[in-house]
């Protein structure tokens, strides 16, 4: 399964970090970024948290808020976010709900080898929670300057 433009956002309650459970319809009203990526610590992962960390305010400043969101545990998000200062949350799924409902778990190969991973992707939500704009399969350059950017024209 994978969302569409238009459908409207999983109606999910999942464990984040900051001891915090988050639904994500809690967030009409306003923008949500829910951006996924494979693994806490990793440079990828790290370059395109510290992109939208950095670029933050102005999230904030156009009326969006961001969740990030990986298979990693509670633990290992609290340490990823003290280590680089992210003032977000990080949904941990370890059981894949919110992978599963977004589409997000795509085949991947690494050295030849077919495996099952997160697909690094960016879902854009309006105020009302219906879904605006999609990017799969990103590469972490200039990726959260451009969702800023499509925030901004909503």
């Amino acid at each position: 399964m994978t969302l569409e433009i238009g459908d409207k956002i999983p109606d999910l309650q999942l464990p984040a970090s900051g001891g915090r459970e988050i639904k994500l319809r809690e967030f009409k009203g306003r923008k949500l970024v829910v951006y996924f990526y494979p693994k806490d610590n990793t440079p990828g992962c790290t370059q395109e948290g510290q992109d939208f960390r950095d670029l933050y305010k102005d999230f904030q400043k156009a009326g969006a808020d961001i969740v990030g969101v990986s298979k990693d545990s509670l633990r290992s998000h609290e340490n990823f976010i003290e280590k680089f200062g992210f003032p977000f949350p990080l949904i941990a799924d370890t059981e894949q709900k919110a992978c599963d409902a977004f589409g997000a778990i795509v085949e991947k190969s690494m050295y030849g080898k077919k495996y099952m991973g997160i697909d690094r992707c960016t879902w854009l939500f309006d105020g009302k929670g219906v879904l605006r704009q999609c990017w799969r399969s990103v590469k972490v350059k200039g990726h959260a300057a451009d969702v800023l950017e499509a925030v901004k024209a909503l």
